[in-house]
């Protein structure tokens, strides 16, 4: 069992809880997490807390070091993490940004009404099962020699539309257009390059998916309107990431960095902070080898975007685009990248490190799609396949607050093996369709692992950052299909 976590956790107001940097010695900032009273035991059940007081300890962090309402224990940084980094004297972490390097989330709209979609929703996700490749190891329709591989992981989701995969107007609508700048494909290695080359357009495993949903609830007219969402409205998530290729970027670099802070006398807590100044050779080239997964990761979902859209037509006898199938946006998880932004009264350039945590950019900023500027920027948040998700939109307290960031979906409370132990894959199959939601799965135990009762209450997690003012609820989808890796 895990040791509950003693350290103090000091009230700022009723959604933000303080670690002072007088905690433990090293610390350079204060931590502070986004939570509620209620959420107070929960959050003390596992040390994450404690990887909080650690990344404050990082040379050149700046602000202090964050953590979003779905914090759980991950690998260096906490799942949830947000760190800032002088871009002069500051480090990069691969394990600010995880494993799976932009694992990320995207949200198709429809033009079709769950009166026209739940007729077909067994024949739906049986197609969609079949079209999508998905799982452990799962390979795609899609080979790529070394050469093209080189195209993806420089170009991103621009290459997929170059080659027939998606619509043109996908990229306007994609966070930094789906291909982010600083990529160096000479800085992945072979092998990463030979588990991705057969892995583009497949969905993965664990917490990865794809989901049919109804938007059952708007909050905010106006910013529904201009994201193009209204109640009734069928629309389609898909989450997935960089593949097996982001994870040996990642495990490579680690390697690296772990060399990187011997090498240049950094004092870590904990040895999964392994980190490297931004501006030394090791910290350039994992920046370029994770630039290029987060490119391969847009392209991964730009391909699973136009299966998605052939198995739609395909269903329901018309063009994807008379469908509707419009992209809304696709935002990354699991990146660090660089933004200005005021700290003190000036404006800084700073490293920002997102893990599992969302963007959230307001009104105005230019990094926001240009056809969203005047609302401000979604905030995509999914939860647990029995319950629901939701859009947000970005606000100037995130920007003050937490370097515009906000949640990225439910968070864990239980560990896929507790919850293969808890939860048995058939019966939770029964009861969600029980409650009108069909479920395809490569196996029962893969059902098991993402059972709802191993996240936490999604809507308690989005009422947090409503209430803090860091992004506000635009709409809710309930989930009526759930594709699992």
């Amino acid at each position: 069992m895990t040791k509950a976590w003693e350290g103090p956790l000091e009230p700022l107001d009723e959604f933000r809880w303080r670690i002072p940097k007088s905690y433990r010695p090293g610390m350079r900032v204060d931590g502070i997490i986004y939570a509620d009273r209620a959420m107070l035991e929960a959050l003390r059940q596992d040390q994450a807390p404690e990887q909080v007081a650690n990344v404050a300890t990082l040379p050149g962090i700046v602000g202090h070091s964050l953590a979003m309402p779905d914090i759980h224990w991950g690998y260096g940084f906490p799942i949830g993490g947000v760190a800032a980094m002088d871009a002069q004297d500051g480090v990069i972490s691969p394990g600010g940004v995880g494993y799976d390097i932009n694992c990320g989330v995207r949200l198709l709209l429809t033009g079709l009404g769950l009166d026209e979609v739940q007729p077909e929703i067994k024949r739906l996700m049986g197609e969609l099962f079949h079209s999508i490749p998905s799982g452990v190891g799962s390979t795609g329709k899609i080979k790529l020699d070394k050469g093209e591989m080189r195209r993806v992981l420089e170009e991103g989701a621009a290459w997929a539309v170059s080659k027939g995969f998606g619509w043109a107007e996908d990229l306007e609508r994609i966070e930094e257009g789906g291909s982010m700048a600083g990529a160096d494909a000479g800085a992945v290695s072979d092998k990463a390059y030979k588990r991705g080359s057969d892995q583009l357009g497949t969905l993965g495993s664990g917490n990865h998916f794809l989901e049919v949903d109804v938007v059952a609830e708007v909050y905010e007219p106006r910013v529904a309107e201009a994201f193009g969402l209204q109640e009734g409205q069928v629309a389609v998530l898909i989450h997935s990431g960089s593949r097996g290729l982001g994870h040996q970027v990642c495990t490579d670099y680690i390697r690296t960095t772990e060399e990187a802070t011997r090498r240049y006398g950094i004092s870590v807590p904990d040895r999964q902070l392994a980190c490297a100044p931004l501006k030394s050779p090791e910290g350039q080239a994992y920046y370029a080898a994770m630039v290029a997964a987060c490119n391969y990761a847009w392209a991964n979902r730009q391909c699973l975007t136009h299966w998605t859209r052939e198995v739609f037509a395909r269903v329901f006898g018309r063009p994807a685009s008379a469908l509707g199938l419009r992209l809304l946006y696709d935002q990354a998880h699991n990146i660090a990248k660089f933004e200005e932004h005021e700290v003190e009264g000036r404006s800084r350039r700073l490293c920002v490190h997102r893990k599992g945590a969302s963007r959230a950019f307001p009104a105005g900023r230019p990094e926001v799609p240009a056809v969203y500027r005047k609302v401000g920027q979604p905030v995509l948040v999914p939860g647990d396949m029995g319950t629901t998700s939701y859009v947000m939109v970005g606000t100037d307290k995130s920007l003050r607050e937490t370097w515009g960031s906000a949640c990225h979906g439910a968070g864990r409370v239980m560990s896929r093996g507790a919850a293969k132990r808890e939860v048995r894959g058939s019966e939770l199959r029964e009861q969600l369709l029980a409650r009108g939601i069909l479920v395809k799965a490569v196996s029962d135990a893969s059902l098991a692992e993402e059972a709802p009762g191993a996240y936490k209450d999604v809507t308690h997690v989005v009422n947090i950052c409503h209430g803090s003012g860091i992004a506000r609820r635009v709409a809710r989808l309930k989930p009526i299909g759930v594709m699992k890796g």
